[in-house]
């Protein structure tokens, strides 16, 4: 019985000691504008500097839309967003969104 009793604890134990992770932040993005979307940032709120540009070597087209995940391992909904378009018909646009409760973004002009 008292083996018993220890492998119960020991299990308990592990389960307990497992680090919980933040689920990813999964959203769809849709380019509303009629420029090219070159770059995406977004950094939680709070953060002083923009997070790696989310789009790579990837850019956003007039009307496209693309599935982002933010998978930063933070626990926090709330981010700060940037974006940048190609050429100067845009200027560089900034919003601050839950992304926990968004299921879809639309940038627009």
């Amino acid at each position: 019985m008292n083996k018993f009793k220890f492998a119960t604890f020991a299990a308990a134990a592990f389960l307990a000691a497992s680090v919980s992770h933040a689920e990813d932040l999964v959203f769809t993005l849709k380019n509303g504008t009629g420029s090219v979307l070159n770059n995406f940032y977004a950094s939680p709120v709070g953060v002083e500097q923009w997070e790696d540009d989310i789009f790579g070597r990837q850019a956003l087209g007039p009307d496209e839309s693309m599935e982002i995940t933010i998978a930063d391992g933070r626990d926090v909904c709330k981010y700060d967003m940037r974006f940048e378009f190609q050429g100067d018909e845009l200027t560089t646009t900034t919003d601050t969104q839950d992304l926990c409760e968004l299921g879809e973004y639309t940038i627009t002009e």
